[in-house]
């Protein structure tokens, strides 16, 4: 099992593994974001409570342990307040290839959070984890998650037609950015 720090810091902020007890801050989060969120996130469709909420970072917490999931919650390094989530999914260790996932609580959207996270993960999963490749796959719909992947230097690979069910119930779109090595990093 490969050894990794389990946080890392960008100018403003702390981005680490999940803990137990972060159940209160993300739910607070989620309750506080949760028409922002509807769209896009299927955890949205109901606002969860908090004991799903706290089930959910302990499941989290023993992905990240086991290294089948790395979930990362994101603060602010001044404040301490928690901010949003990210992580890198859909691990496949034998190539080290990656999905980076994303959502910031409402109050704190439109102040470059995700994108700085997104370059720390990014670097992060480059440096420690030996990336070979890293991507970031969204609803083709949601323009601040695809503006994300651009301004960090994803590059569009295409874009799946009708492979996914919308939160409407409707057959969506996905683009699907991606970093690789040798030529983007």
């Amino acid at each position: 099992m490969i050894s990794f720090p389990e946080s890392l810091e960008t100018d403003r902020l702390l981005i680490r593994a999940p803990l137990w007890g972060d159940g209160a801050a993300m739910n607070e989060a989620i309750i506080e974001s949760l028409e922002e969120l509807r769209p896009w996130m299927p955890f949205a469709r109901k606002a969860p409570t908090m004991e799903e909420s706290e089930a959910f970072a302990r499941q989290t917490r023993l992905d990240f342990l086991k290294r089948s999931d790395l979930h990362l919650r994101i603060f602010n390094n001044l404040t301490g307040e928690f901010i949003g989530c990210s992580g890198l999914h859909r691990i496949d260790w034998d190539i080290r290839s990656f999905e980076i996932g994303y959502w910031i609580r409402t109050s704190c959207a439109g102040n470059g959070y995700i994108t700085e996270a997104v370059k720390g993960i990014t670097d992060f999963a480059i440096r420690e984890l030996a990336a070979n490749r890293i991507e970031i796959r969204c609803n083709a719909k949601n323009v601040k998650s695809a503006s994300v992947a651009e301004r960090t230097g994803y590059t569009l690979e295409g874009i799946l037609r009708n492979n996914r069910l919308a939160e409407n119930g409707e057959l969506g779109d996905t683009k699907v950015y991606a970093k690789v090595r040798g030529s983007e990093f």
